[in-house]
């Protein structure tokens, strides 16, 4: 059983020590489902990505925005919400850990 506070916590501080401004520990891998605390300092960014099949973030701590074409959304711990289908970054508005929980493939049945 992980400890998403500690986890969260641990990644703050190596976020603090990096020159980046960021880190990320991928502590759930089952098949196609992965969950990842990231960890970003007030300013730093992760720069525009492709979105996987599904995704969710929700803000362990501080606040985050969710930059998107169709339109940004800013987010404050204790929120949770879907990552959108389309290409998105993600920027520190202040120090903060994110949980993204991420289907990496998504299987389609025929019937």
């Amino acid at each position: 059983m992980d400890d998403l506070t500690l986890i969260a916590r641990n990644q703050l501080d190596d976020a603090r020590a990096s020159a980046h401004g960021r880190s990320a520990h991928l502590f759930l891998h089952d098949g196609p489902l992965r969950q990842t605390v990231i960890a970003l300092t007030s300013g730093s960014a992760l720069d525009e990505h492709n979105a996987p099949p599904a995704a969710s973030l929700q803000v362990l701590h501080g606040r985050v925005r969710l930059t998107k074409k169709s339109g940004d959304q800013d987010m404050i711990a204790g929120q949770v919400g879907p990552i959108p289908h389309e290409r998105h970054g993600l920027t520190a508005l202040e120090d903060c850990a994110v949980l993204l929980t991420a289907v990496t493939e998504v299987r389609r049945t025929s019937g």
